[in-house]
């Protein structure tokens, strides 16, 4: 029966003497930046650089289609109902 128990602390001890990574290095290699962070384009090339959008408010002859959530003329406006609008391709 003592062979098992020395087969077990053997055991023990190689767990112990193992390279294994403490907690610390384990939360710095997870915070350390890496390639998968970084936005990529379809053809999967990293982007560095932002891009900047000016945002137009919505004028005057201008609606918000309720089915599509697009921003269209009124002249693409098929009908209105309960204040709200459609355009002519989502009533088509």
């Amino acid at each position: 029966m003592h062979s098992g128990r020395l087969t077990q602390d053997k055991s023990l001890e190689a767990l112990k003497s193992a390279n294994t990574p403490d907690a610390l290095s384990v939360v710095r290699e997870l915070d350390a930046p890496d390639g998968a962070d970084a936005p990529r384009v379809p053809g999967g090339e990293i982007v560095t650089e932002e891009l900047t959008v000016q945002v137009v408010p919505q004028a005057a002859d201008e609606f918000t289609c309720h089915s599509c959530f697009l921003v269209r003329h009124r002249s693409q406006m098929a009908r209105e109902h309960d204040g709200h609008q459609y355009c002519q391709e989502c009533e088509g």
